[in-house]
């Protein structure tokens, strides 16, 4: 299972969280002078509260797909890296360049759907180049297996965010 359908369902949630409160604030109150005035302070007290846990969360969300888009960014290079690893290769590696692309996409226009993209896109850095067929095999081999961990890892964090 792809960690894919998991991060519109976080996304969503926050979305829905914040659809929410502008509903909250366009609600008229009733007149302040007919509650008692320890409520409206323990109200105000809670409002507080909540208005912290969902900036942490929100702080908390950025941070895990900026990782997550900075992560996909760095194994898009590495992958156009070992063009030409084999030929019967070929077709796997294009696929799973094009699914971590797509990956990659899809998480910068959610950052940018809900105001949390960096101004600026990340840039490419210094890819290495593997000269040889023993080093394109032998990158291949720990590219495969890093970006395996990689999204286990982007998986269990998204997940995290799923949960109630």
């Amino acid at each position: 299972m792809s960690p894919e359908p998991l991060l519109p369902s976080a996304l969503q949630l926050l979305l829905w969280h914040s659809a929410l409160w502008m509903v909250q604030e366009a609600t008229p109150l009733g007149p302040p002078s007919s509650l008692p005035q320890s409520f409206l302070l323990k109200c105000l007290e809670q409002v507080r509260k909540v208005q912290a846990d969902g900036a942490v969360l929100q702080e908390r969300l950025t941070g895990c797909l900026r990782q997550l888009h900075s992560g996909l960014f760095l194994y898009q290079g590495l992958l156009q890296a070992l063009a030409g690893i084999s030929p019967e290769l070929a077709p796997t590696l294009d696929m799973l360049q094009l699914d971590i692309t797509d990956f990659a996409i899809n998480i910068w226009q959610q950052m940018e759907d809900v105001g949390m993209a960096p101004a600026v896109p990340p840039t490419q850095g210094t890819m290495p180049t593997f000269t040889s067929a023993f080093q394109r095999r032998a990158g291949g081999t720990l590219v495969a297996s890093n970006l395996q961990s990689f999204l286990e890892v982007a998986y269990r964090a998204l997940r995290h965010f799923t949960k109630p």
